[in-house]
């Protein structure tokens, strides 16, 4: 897998549905990595994210968090590390800034709690500084995030909303109507890190979803083979792969490697 060349104009929100919709047009399924901002080893946080987005067509940091809500064991575990190391978001964003960033458009996946104490309007700047273009905040219910939403929207950068299979169609489609970016369809009740087997209930909330969004739609939660991502091909535009990924990280394996092993031979 080779991520695609993207043109876009200088909305950064725009870059990332136009990777998504540049992998399609390619034929296969896009892959949404994401990887804990300094794990397993801050001073590896940048080697780590080229190799990640040398093969990824965008790619997520998560904010390490004390109290990781929406994330399974792994994904927790990575964050404590993180944070034991003093991985901050103010230190994210200053990494970002100075670096040579790879060519795939990043998100920021964060808790609520680091974004308010950031504060909106100067974390949007320095978001759009370091090169990010969006952020996924799995705490922020889309009823209470109009005032993130518009501030993010001053500055070009994306609000990916979330959906899961209990979403009612009624606010399925509000949710989809603001999302930028992509929509994000959670596959599962309950946390990341379990893996998936797309029953068919899944793949026709998938195909629900991807009828009503007006932005490409990638499935997360338990994404962990090609199997999973040839099944899921034809109902979503991408997939996102976390926990399995941060657990090659951990034991020193090739990411990159890794990620492109996730698309079978055509």
């Amino acid at each position: 897998m080779t991520p695609a060349e993207v043109t876009t104009d200088d909305s950064p929100h725009r870059r990332i549905s136009a990777a998504i919709r540049a992998a399609t047009d390619q034929g296969r399924t896009a892959i949404v990595a994401f990887l804990t901002a300094g794990y397993p080893a801050r001073d590896k946080f940048r080697e780590h994210l080229v190799a990640i987005g040398s093969a990824a067509d965008v790619v997520e940091i998560g904010v390490p968090f004390t109290d990781p809500m929406a994330d399974g064991m792994t994904i927790q575990r990575s964050s404590h590390a993180a944070l034991a190391q003093g991985v901050t978001l103010r230190w994210i964003l200053s990494e970002l800034a100075s670096m040579q960033r790879p060519a795939a458009p990043l998100l920021l996946m964060s808790y609520l709690n680091p974004l308010l104490a950031y504060g909106f309007d100067e974390l949007a700047t320095a978001a759009r500084r370091a090169g990010v273009c969006g952020f996924i905040v799995p705490d922020l219910p889309y009823d209470e995030s109009a005032d993130f939403r518009a501030v993010l929207g001053r500055a070009g950068l994306a609000l990916i909303q979330m959906v899961t299979p209990v979403t009612t169609e009624k606010r399925l489609r509000e949710v989809a109507s603001v999302s930028q970016g992509f929509l994000y369809a959670v596959t599962m009740t309950g946390t990341t890190g379990k893996a998936v087997d797309v029953p068919q209930a899944v793949t026709a909330y998938l195909d629900r979803t991807s009828q009503v969004s007006p932005v490409p739609v990638c499935a997360g939660f338990g994404i962990r083979s090609a199997d999973q991502v040839k099944r899921l091909q034809p109902h979503v535009a991408g997939v996102i792969v976390g926990s399995a990924l941060v657990e090659v990280l951990e034991q020193g394996g090739d990411p990159a490697a890794f990620l492109r092993s996730l698309h079978p031979p055509s």
